[in-house]
């Protein structure tokens, strides 16, 4: 996979290059066709590129917003099951200013969705906060009940969440790998856990890392939208489906956002300001 430099306004695109015809797809969240155990995106050509949700998290919490990125397969490197090897790669790489002005989606009023016990909410906020409640108490005592805050801006994502990796039940991972999908999945790249036995070598990064991993999902499922959020997202026990569907009743309804560009104090409340190598744990 290889990430190229885009114009102004350009969005994230992927390319499928082992595929012939129509290989381009929108990274936007009319395009996910898939987000049972990951998220998905197609073409009307079929074309696929599954697991984005890493990748897409890095670059917003980079405050990258313009890409095309080469892929030769259907899937995203799953590299440690966390965004810090994409980070490290993108800030090595070096960031540039386009002459352009930022736009953002300013949410004007509360827009919320719910599947059982699972909810995700978007509210007005100054900048994007995230909040996140997640529960395993009755399925793993490692991992057990948690819950985080962050204001997503300066640098945060790259402090605070970009190491934090994808977890599993150990009794999941089969069924994980008979849906085709973590066909590469060992302890090495994600925190695989049995009752109150963490089975990944070395252990946790941080002892909330499940939820952090979850903010990290969040952030790269919201990057879907297709530019900056100004807001605050709520999960309660939510994942990539409840995400995409809130994204989806919130462009279907025009009265609960409107479109900003930004000016110099508004863009320093967005995701990606303040990234520089010492905000970087995960060079050290």
């Amino acid at each position: 996979m290889t990430v190229h430099p885009a114009s102004a306004h350009y969005g994230v695109w992927f390319r499928r290059t082992d595929l012939t015809g129509d290989a381009l797809i929108p990274a936007r969240w009319d395009a996910v066709s898939d987000s049972r155990l990951c998220t998905k995106i197609s073409n009307a050509a079929g074309a696929t590129v599954s697991t984005i949700e890493h990748i897409m998290a890095a670059l917003s919490g980079c405050g990258v917003q313009n890409v095309l990125i080469e892929i030769d397969g259907p899937e995203v490197p799953v590299l440690d099951g966390s965004s810090a090897q994409f980070v490290k790669a993108l800030v090595a790489a070096g960031l540039q200013r386009l002459n352009a002005p930022v736009r953002a989606i300013e949410i004007l009023k509360t827009v919320e969705v719910s599947n059982g016990l699972a909810t995700a909410r978007l509210d007005p906020a100054e900048s994007l906060h995230i909040d996140f409640h997640i529960d395993f108490a009755d399925q793993s005592t490692a991992i057990g009940r948690q819950d985080k805050t962050l204001n997503m801006a300066n640098g945060a994502f790259v402090r605070e969440l970009s190491d934090s990796r994808t977890f599993c039940l150990q009794k999941d991972v089969e069924m994980m790998r008979d849906a085709g999908l973590a066909l590469g999945g060992t302890v090495e790249n994600a925190v695989v856990v049995d009752g109150a036995a963490v089975l990944s070598p070395g252990g946790l990064r941080h002892e909330d890392e499940a939820v952090r991993h979850k903010m990290l999902d969040a952030l790269g499922d919201l990057a879907l939208a297709g530019a900056p959020l100004l807001a605050c997202y709520t999960g309660r026990r939510a994942g990539h489906a409840l995400t995409n569907k809130l994204l989806r009743k919130l462009f279907a309804t025009p009265d609960a956002y409107r479109m900003v560009v930004c000016d110099e104090s508004m863009a320093a409340r967005l995701p990606g300001v303040g990234v520089h190598h010492k905000d970087l744990p995960i060079l050290a």
